[in-house]
């Protein structure tokens, strides 16, 4: 015996009384990230043919240690001891830290690498202005 159709809305945005306005605002939400996403990885392309960078963790702290880490950028999925640590390390260093909207694949990806990169450190930003720009969005 076949199922009865189910119902196009089964529920009310709970936010909202039209359901209709909230997959308005979501969506233009969605664009603003998806624009400030792709500003931050053409500057992350443009840091990494001009610039220089160390990707990685051990090499982040080296550099934040070091004093040579101008910008660390983290990705949403680094997990929370290791984020706090390097957080602690960047605030005693006096450097910005930006937390990248994309997991370690989209960072990865950004700094056209073919493998995960959770965290990366900016010591050079060549022709780049990421490190004006970035404080001010994180």
């Amino acid at each position: 015996r076949p199922h009865p159709p189910a119902p196009l809305f089964v529920s009310k945005d709970k936010g909202s009384r039209d359901f209709g306005t909230s997959i308005n605002r979501k969506m233009v939400a969605s664009k603003k990230q998806k624009k400030a996403m792709e500003s931050i990885n053409s500057r992350l392309a443009l840091v990494m043919k001009s610039g220089k960078t160390t990707l990685g963790y051990k090499s982040t702290l080296k550099s934040l240690r070091q004093g040579k880490a101008k910008l660390v950028i983290i990705s949403n999925n680094c997990p929370p001891l290791r984020k706090s640590e390097i957080e602690y390390y960047a605030m005693l260093a006096k450097t910005g830290v930006h937390h990248y909207s994309g997991n370690n694949i989209d960072l990865g990806t950004a700094c056209g690498k073919y493998f995960r990169c959770s965290v990366l450190s900016i010591t050079d930003p060549g022709d780049s202005d990421i490190i004006r720009s970035m404080p001010t969005e994180s």
